[in-house]
């Protein structure tokens, strides 16, 4: 038996649906505007992703692959600026010279299973906990610098 015979079947179905596909055959290219058009519609519109990826002449699965690109890429500018994956944190510290006479009292330290960082800057005393994420930190760093200053 070849390919082209019908397997048993008693009555041949209808073609149903028929693409036809012009072209050179070359794969299309998309810049990244456009691609970051169709991923932010994809969030945006509340449709499913194998609509929008039809509509705009794509396959479900390389919308998805555009999503997973354009996530990890904001990962990356987030560990660019200092957040690791272990949701490790780290806020810029600049060290200035103490002023004689301006001796700022220092807290008894503290042993417990959660270890928290203290910073006093002038009669100000700020309490870091576990978890706290950079840009709050950098935030209160700001407003308490301001305030001493």
């Amino acid at each position: 038996m070849s390919d082209t015979e019908p397997l048993h079947k008693s009555k041949p179905e209808p073609v149903r649906r028929l693409e036809v596909f012009t072209g050179a055959g070359r794969r299309r290219t998309w810049t990244a505007e456009r691609k970051a058009e169709i991923v932010a519609e994809s969030y945006e519109s509340g449709e499913k992703v194998s609509s929008i990826a039809r509509m705009h002449g794509l396959t479900p699965q390389q919308l998805f692959g555009w999503r997973r690109q354009a996530r990890r890429a904001v990962a990356r500018r987030g560990t660019s600026e200092g957040v690791g994956e272990s949701n490790s944190t780290f806020a810029p510290v600049i060290v200035e010279t103490a002023q004689l006479g301006a001796e700022a009292p220092v807290a008894p330290a503290r042993l417990s299973g959660l270890s928290t960082i203290e910073i006093v800057i002038g009669s100000a005393s700020i309490r870091v906990p576990p978890g706290t994420d950079a840009a709050t930190l950098a935030m209160v760093l700001r407003a308490v610098k301001v305030k001493a200053a």
